[in-house]
């Protein structure tokens, strides 16, 4: 890891000693995020979203479901040779302590020879740089005139940012090859180490770093000889996805009129206000339920099954201008866990009540109902090899979330925090994508779902989902690890030319290399899932 130091303190007396002090003090990567910051976490880098080319994705959703981002527990590389190539006077004394969620604290002690040999070259730095009267520019001048001229609290401050950029990278051999990128922290206050070198010339601190993270399966090798069951919805059934697909683009030719003269039917669109309220133990009414509300639904009875059993028979009859109560109980199959089982009291005002004055449906209609069509029969057998393509992709998604939901559960891990940041920030760069594909946001709009108060609030109430989805990834590569799986350099290649190639299309910007890590997850992610299929026992049922 290459490091350099910018300054963020008060100028100099001269303008020369302060570009010198403003390329000398936080700490930065090669690419200019910032790594360090003392008695904090930082957040390495800018909100971006995922580098997911289109090409990409597809191998992900083909190949099973894997959506492995940039957020990677690749170690960090070994100590570069211009790290090696500065020996210190004197070692270092690095004491290595395990810490919580993967990550390792070093107690780091610098020896006075190494704090001096620093001390004078931040001398000599300044000495070259200040315009000191009555001594030439880069000539020696005597430590006490120098360090007058600069002031004795900013060499104090120079030395001690100069000791940290010179042993750091030294501290961290000791974690190199296990040590994940961009995730050092120094913990140490920095005005205390100030403090202690000014009094004792030597200086100690302490840096937490994250590391790969261990996995322990639980049982061992559980995953060689799964049993999955795989739950399906009925509505990927082909046969009746084309059913409904066939109704609605029949439904869409024909007009809507008010109806008049008699109450709601199936068939008809009601226009409606829903007020929802629990039903406590003793029969008294309880709280709001602000998701089982809304004003001005456009009830379609024909999709009456995909609401609350018992909705639509409790409504039937009502007029428009009319009001029904009513109480249903919300099943135990119901999405939100909170309401299941839970009683509750509707209220629905019937607003507005409409029939539809359909045509008939004959050949004439086959080239509305699907473009290019000249009669029924041709339009029901294209839907029909639709919906059954649909029904195969939905169900190999079906198996491919079973299959990463038990990997998931069968491993122990301790997630390092600089991790679950960076998943949590490429998952919330990937909604900023979809928000602004769908809407077009404003300068000051964009500016504040980017805020890092966002970005936190975003990881705080995502963090399960976000940590789940982390724990999937290192089971996944774990297991193409443990099993030796491979793919061909050749499919590597040509999915990072083709998701470099999306990228150029769309004059969006990328980094080639995380392309290619990113690429290579999923890839290996499609091996692993196909691995496991071929020796899991599927079961499939009908929710």
């Amino acid at each position: 890891m290459e490091l350099c130091v910018i300054s963020s303190i008060n100028p100099f007396h001269s303008s020369s000693t302060r570009r010198l002090f403003q390329s000398d003090s936080l700490f930065l990567s090669r690419d200019g995020c910032s790594l360090l910051r003392f008695n904090g976490r930082l957040l390495k880098k800018p909100i971006k979203p995922l580098e997911l080319s289109c090409a990409a994705k597809k191998i992900g959703s083909g190949g099973g479901g894997v959506r492995r981002s940039a957020a990677s527990t690749k170690a960090a590389p070994a100590v570069e040779p211009s790290v090696k190539e500065d020996k210190l006077p004197a070692e270092l004394q690095v004491k290595e302590i395990p810490a919580p969620n993967s990550s390792v604290k070093l107690s780091v002690e610098v020896p006075a020879v190494v704090c001096e040999d620093c001390y004078q070259r931040v001398l000599t730095e300044f000495m070259k740089m200040a315009k000191v009267p009555g001594f030439r520019p880069g000539k020696r001048v005597p430590e006490n005139i120098i360090v007058g001229f600069v002031g004795r609290p900013y060499v104090l401050r120079a030395t001690v940012e100069s000791i940290l950029k010179r042993t750091l990278p030294h501290a961290m051999e000791s974690v190199t090859g296990k040590a994940l990128k961009d995730s050092i922290q120094i913990v140490s206050s920095f005005p205390e180490m100030e403090k202690a070198y000014s009094q004792l010339k030597t200086l100690s601190y302490e840096v937490v770093v994250d590391v790969v993270p261990e996995l322990k399966w639980n049982p061992e090798n559980g995953y060689k000889d799964m049993k999955v069951v795989v739950e399906l919805g009925d509505e990927i059934d082909a046969k009746k996805a084309c059913e409904r697909q066939l109704r609605q683009k029949y439904k869409s030719l024909g007009a809507l009129k008010i109806v008049t003269d008699r109450g709601l039917e199936v068939g008809d669109l009601a226009v409606i206000d829903i007020s929802a309220t629990t039903i406590d133990e003793d029969g008294s009414t309880g709280e709001a339920i602000p998701d089982a509300e809304s004003k001005g639904f456009h009830f379609d009875t024909e999709e009456g099954n995909r609401l609350l059993p018992g909705f639509l028979d409790s409504i039937l009859g009502i007029k428009a201008g009319e009001s029904k109560s009513f109480s249903l109980v919300f099943p135990e199959s119901w999405k939100q866990e909170t309401l299941r089982g839970q009683r509750a009291q509707f209220t629905v005002d019937c607003k507005e009540l409409f029939y539809r004055d359909l045509p008939t449906l004959d050949d004439s209609l086959a080239d509305k109902l699907l473009p290019g069509c000249t009669t029924l029969k041709e339009v029901e057998e294209t839907l029909t090899k639709r919906c059954q393509e649909m029904e195969e992709e939905a169900k190999e998604q079906a198996t491919d979330n079973a299959i990463l939901e038990q990997i998931r559960k069968m491993v122990e891990v301790e997630i390092p925090q600089s991790l679950f940041e960076e998943q949590g920030r490429q998952f919330y760069g990937a909604r900023l994508l979809e928000i602004q594909g769908n809407m077009k946001l404003t300068e000051d709009q964009l500016a504040s779902l980017s805020s890092q108060k966002s970005v936190n609030e975003f990881l705080e109430t995502q963090r399960e989902s976000i940590t789940n989805i982390i724990k999937q990834n290192l089971a996944v590569g774990d297991i193409f690890k443990r099993e030796n799986l491979e793919f061909s350099t050749d499919e590597l290649v040509k999915e990072v030319e083709n998701s470099v190639t999306e990228f150029k299309k769309h004059k969006q910007e990328y980094d080639e290399e995380r392309v290619k890590d990113q690429v290579q997850e999923i890839l290996e992610g499609a091996k692993v899932l196909e691995w496991l299929k071929e020796r899991a026992e599927i079961q499939y049922i009908i929710r």
